[in-house]
């Protein structure tokens, strides 16, 4: 079991990692474009392209390392002031009603993803792209976040520190 704990850690982590590079990427891109157009030249169609893909690749890859280390942003204006008994009820009610919106969101993404591949639908911009490589990282993504979000419905780490302000 630890080695498949392992891999999914690493998982995670690899998925962020790729996050953390498509962020890169875009602000290259978004140089690379900003300069082509001070020298006079057209920017490349692939640019923008691949800038909008890899918005949506970046925020659904580094989402599931979001919620493993509560990077997410949340209000703990309320969870402060409640008790600590009842403060834990509400932060494993939080959390598993994260679950059940990431399962109808990985089910929903998996419906799509899977139409996708039934019609044979392209993204057609600057290249023709299959559109199922777009969407099989909503049911991926909400998947594992639903993995991580139950892990504060049932370990013993919750997703509130029940301190308000900020923490960093």
């Amino acid at each position: 079991m630890s080695g498949l704990i392992r891999s999914y850690r690493l998982l995670i982590n690899a998925m962020a990692f790729v996050a953390g590079a498509t962020l890169v990427w875009l602000m290259v891109s978004v140089v690379v474009s900003v300069l082509m157009r001070n020298l006079g030249l057209q920017p490349f169609a692939w640019l923008f392209t691949s800038s909008e893909y890899g918005l949506l690749y970046m925020t659904m890859l580094g989402a599931p390392w979001l919620v493993r280390e509560k990077g997410h942003v949340h209000i703990e204006l309320v969870t402060s002031i409640l008790p600590e008994t009842f403060r834990r009820v509400v932060s494993r009610l939080v959390a598993f009603a994260c679950v059940v919106v990431c399962i109808i969101l990985a089910w929903k993404g998996l419906e799509l993803f899977l139409k996708n591949i039934e019609r044979g639908d392209y993204d057609t911009r600057a290249y023709y792209y299959p559109r199922w490589l777009l969407t099989v990282a909503f049911p991926v993504s909400f998947g594992l976040m639903a993995i991580e979000f139950f892990r504060f419905v049932t370990g013993s780490d919750l997703m509130h520190t029940g301190e308000a302000g900020i923490h960093e």
